[in-house]
């Protein structure tokens, strides 16, 4: 089984041995012998993603495509497979059904359905016992059917794309009913035993449900598009019904009942629906914003999952769906600007480098938006200088120093080109014709001669002069800054590798690009399995 799997173009070219392989896995997946039905499930997958157009077009001396008679045949082939084994053969068997080659002509909503015949069988007896008795959903036996129904849904989902849409038409309405219930069979357990009834194993298979319903939306929403299932359509079809009962028991539910996974789906739902879900995203923000950033400010430790999805969130509404932000109350737009300031400050490297990246995209999009950008700059302008200037004096983010000097320079040319027109200080406390770029060279000066005794007033002045120079590159400016940097008695005495990150992993990168060139060019080292694809995709 290794070894064939190791070969697809030769499979390819000989259909009858191809065929007789995969026979043989087949009956591999009824073997008891510890490991095999597991090698002939991931050997099926592999040969099922190289070798698919094979499967769904007329072989020579074949009465139909393969796939045919290997759904007619599926449910005696994976009639002795355990739980995750039948989810990989769903997988691999939607790997097929996703080549939508002009050569492919087979029926390919016919073959779904009928690929989801037994587990749409299984759905809809728990739905009608739940119809006449809804507490038939907590049997464990139940629950446990229902987590294996959703999990094969997703592998599919995962593989057929925009075709999915055809089989989420048959689950989808009692499929949020379920969510619904089992949410508020939670709510009622917190609601009489406290915080602790989230550790309870009856809540924790119930809120396993609810996190594969929220992963198996976010795998339909990712791959929706194309004619068959436009993202407008999921946006005006899909997306209502599944508000209300997700952001409903999201913001009423106690913290340790609320599922990352909201916030990992509604990332999803902006990066890839965009300015369709345009006048919802208020909403969304509404009902996950606060509640969230209670959870996680607490400390740097606790809901290590919701802070990377919250700031994914974050950082999708930022890019795709910018005008909502200014929908937002004031009050909640000072939220935005004080959670990414809060993320690049902590002290988790992935979430800090998140933060800066959400600053700079923010700062873009201001920018290029004149109704917005004089009101954010005189409100938040002076003091994200200040929060950034802190965290490259701080010693403990020096992995981010690129971005560091990429956003100091963005905001102190803003001021030197005069794009800041507003007033950057109280004008009732300043002389009359004061500037904001003097106004800025004063305060940072000030600032940093406080902060910083070692330093000379001369040192400190030149270095902000630079700050403002306009012919300056990055590449300049990053070295002005460094210089900076090493003459501190916090970083003059430490090793200041970290400083130089962005020139070692260049350095590094080039380095594996010459070697993969060189492997490539010698014919016989690159493995059969490391070669790509030569006509899947025609």
């Amino acid at each position: 089984m290794y070894v064939v799997g190791q070969y697809p173009r030769f499979l390819k070219q000989h259909w009858k041995f191809l065929k007789t392989v995969v026979n043989k896995l087949f009956e591999f997946m009824h073997e008891s012998h510890p490991g095999v039905q597991d090698m002939a499930c991931d050997t099926f997958l592999k040969i099922a993603q190289k070798c698919k157009r094979k499967f769904v077009t007329l072989q020579a001396e074949e009465k139909n495509p393969f796939i045919v008679e290997l759904i007619d045949s599926l449910p005696t082939t994976i009639s002795d497979l355990e739980p995750h084994q039948v989810q990989s053969f769903y997988e691999s068997v939607g790997t097929l059904l996703s080549d939508r080659g002009q050569q492919v002509t087979i029926d390919r909503v016919a073959l779904l359905k009928r690929l989801m015949d037994l587990p749409n069988q299984s759905w809809k007896m728990i739905i009608d016992g739940a119809n006449s008795n809804v507490d038939s959903l907590m049997h464990p036996d139940t629950i446990k059917e229902v987590i294996k129904i959703l999990k094969s849904n997703a592998r599919v989902c995962n593989t057929v794309g925009p075709l999915y849409i055809h089989q989420l038409q048959f689950i989808f309405l009692d499929m949020l009913t379920c969510y619904k219930v089992y949410s508020q069979k939670i709510s009622d357990a917190v609601a009489q035993q406290g915080a602790v009834a989230t550790r309870t194993d009856a809540t924790r298979k119930m809120r396993t449900v609810k996190k594969e319903i929220l992963k198996l939306l976010s795998v339909f929403i990712e791959k929706s598009g194309g004619e068959e299932c436009p993202p407008k359509q999921v946006a005006q079809g899909f997306l209502p019904p599944v508000l209300d009962p997700i952001l409903n028991d999201y913001a009423s539910n106690v913290p340790e009942a609320r599922d990352s996974e909201v916030l990992g789906l509604f990332t999803v739902v902006v990066e890839k629906l965009k300015g369709d879900v345009l006048e919802e995203v208020p909403r969304i923000m509404e009902r996950v914003f606060e509640v969230t950033l209670q959870m996680i400010t607490a400390n740097f430790e606790d809901f290590p999952d919701h802070r990377v999805k919250f700031f994914g969130f974050l950082r999708a509404v930022n890019l795709h769906c910018f005008p909502a932000l200014f929908q937002l109350p004031a009050e909640h737009q000072r939220y935005v600007v004080d959670s990414v300031v809060w993320a690049f400050k902590h002290t988790g490297r992935d979430i800090s480098e998140t933060g800066l990246d959400i600053l700079h995209e923010l700062l873009t999009n201001v920018s290029q938006t004149p109704s917005v950008a004089q009101g954010f700059y005189q409100q938040f302008l002076l003091a994200l200088i200040s929060d950034v200037l802190a965290v490259l004096t701080d010693r403990l983010h020096k992995s981010g120093f690129k971005q560091h000097a990429t956003l100091l320079q963005m905001m102190f040319h803003l001021v030197a080109r005069n794009a800041v027109t507003a007033p950057l200080f109280d004008p009732a406390t300043q002389s009359a014709g004061q500037t904001n770029m003097g106004f800025i060279a004063d305060h940072f000066t000030n600032l940093l001669i406080t902060s910083y005794p070692n330093l000379t007033k001369t040192q400190v002045e030149k270095f902000v002069q630079g700050l403002f120079d306009l012919n300056l590159p990055l590449e300049v400016f990053k070295t002005h800054l460094r210089n900076f940097l090493i003459e501190l008695q916090e970083f003059s005495t430490e090793d200041n590798a970290g400083l130089f990150d962005e020139e070692t992993g260049a350095v590094r990168e080039a380095a594996v690009q010459q070697e993969e060139q060189r492997r490539s060019a010698v014919p016989g080292i690159l493995k059969p399995s490391e070669m790509g694809d030569d006509d899947d995709d025609l």
